[in-house]
Formats: C-alpha cells, structure tokens, sequence
C-alpha cells in the first residue's frame, strides 16, 4: 500500500508544528528545546524522503541521511553541554546563563 503525498506532507507538517510548540513553550529548560528541534528535523527529514519516493528519485533520502549524521553529532555534543551546564550552575534552565562571563 502507497502512501500519498499529501499524507505524508501534513504529517510532516504537524510533526514540525508540535517540535515548534515544544520549542516555544519549554523555552526555560534546555532538554525541551533540544528535543523539540529534533522532532523539527525528523520533520523535515519525513517531507523529503515522502518526496523523493514520490518523484522517483533518492536525493531526498541521500538528503535525510545527511540530516540524520548531523543530528547524532548536535545529540552528543547538545547532551556534553548540558551535562556541562548542569555541573557548572546546578540547573538546566535557559533564562539563567544569560550572560558571557562566568
């Protein structure tokens, strides 16, 4: 069974307006932003393989994988800044590491 298109895009579109609402709404904690703009990305990364099956051609999967590498390496080095934060401030909130000097 073949999905259509217009399935797979207004998915993709409400996985990308749920990554954005995580985005907005969490703004204070930096685990939710991250996790918001990943589902933002899985979003993305939905659109273009859904229009490559569509068009017959792998530049959207050859474009996805690519966006999955450069997302495992924002992961490790997102989840050490985090780890890093937490141990210099004792929290994960945003709104606390407004300033440039320690």
């Amino acid at each position: 069974m073949i999905v259509p298109l217009l399935h797979i895009l207004i998915l993709a579109g409400v996985l990308f307006v749920l990554g954005l609402v995580c985005t907005m709404v969490w703004r204070m904690n930096v685990i939710m932003m991250l996790i918001g703009i990943e589902i933002m990305l899985n979003a993305a990364m939905l659109a273009f393989v859904g229009a490559a099956n569509y068009w017959g051609s792998a530049d959207g999967q050859v474009f996805s994988l690519m966006i999955m590498a450069m997302t495992s390496a924002e992961v490790s080095l997102a989840l050490a800044l985090v780890v890093y934060l937490h141990r210099w401030r004792k929290t994960v909130n945003a709104d606390e590491f407004n300033s440039m000097k320690g």
